[in-house]
């Protein structure tokens, strides 16, 4: 098998991790809006640890998009 046939692949796997950093955020979102419709005055102590979270979710997307457009450049 061809070493660009395998990069290429190596680069779809890594945008795949977008789809995992999407349902995470999801489901914490889902969780703040649970948790904030059961307790509405604790919003102002959860909602700062909910962006920590949406943030590191984020940042494992972000990674995945750097890694597959650096194994994109080495295919041309």
């Amino acid at each position: 098998m061809d070493l660009q046939y395998l990069i290429a692949l190596g680069a779809g796997i890594a945008v795949i991790t977008g789809l995992g950093a999407g349902i995470g955020i999801g489901i914490a979102t889902s969780g703040l809006v649970q948790a904030i419709a059961r307790q509405p005055e604790s919003s102002g102590k959860i909602t700062p640890m909910f962006f920590v979270g949406v943030a590191l979710a984020e940042s494992t997307a972000i990674y995945g998009l750097v890694i597959s457009i650096l194994l994109i450049t080495r295919l041309g």
